[in-house]
């Protein structure tokens, strides 16, 4: 039951900043992906099942307030939990310089699964909000690795 509650709590976060952001800088593609970093978050203490369904549950609750089609970030923020959660068990990532990397590693495969589905269903190039999307891996890496410092310092949603 604590697990539940501390997922659900990082979800609601996540789903505030995301929506705090969006309104002060408005720009179509979000500089920092919140949601994703909750699914690493969990999943590497709880491993790759849980990483998935969180994934899965994060990418419906993504897409159903974007203008995309929906399912495009359910299946690329599946696919990023369980990666979490499953390469988490075989490499030590607790440094911040590992965890830094796994984080960059990981979004920057789920953007690119994203464009590979958006370009598979639609015609047209994906809307990048100016080049500022291809800096959410760096941005949301350097976030990720701050958060997940100071809630491990803190004993802050320890999961």
């Amino acid at each position: 039951m604590k697990t539940f509650i501390k997922i659900s709590a990082g979800i609601i976060a996540a789903f505030i900043f995301n929506i705090i952001l969006g309104k002060l800088f408005f720009s179509p593609a979000p500089l920092f992906n919140f949601f994703s970093l909750v699914i690493i978050y969990f999943a590497l203490a709880r491993g790759e099942i849980l990483g998935a369904c969180l994934g899965t549950f994060c990418g419906l609750i993504h897409d159903a307030f974007s203008l995309g089609v929906f399912g495009f970030s359910g299946l690329s923020k599946t696919i990023t939990g369980f990666l979490a959660g499953y390469i988490s068990i075989l490499i030590d990532v607790s440094s911040p310089l590992r965890i830094f990397i796994f984080i960059f590693i990981l979004i920057f495969i789920e953007l690119i699964l994203w464009f590979f589905l958006y370009s598979f269903v639609f015609s047209e190039r994906p809307h990048i909000g100016g080049g500022w999307i291809f800096f959410q891996p760096l941005a949301t890496a350097f976030l990720g690795v701050f958060l997940f410092r100071f809630f491990r310092k803190f004993k802050i949603a320890n999961p």
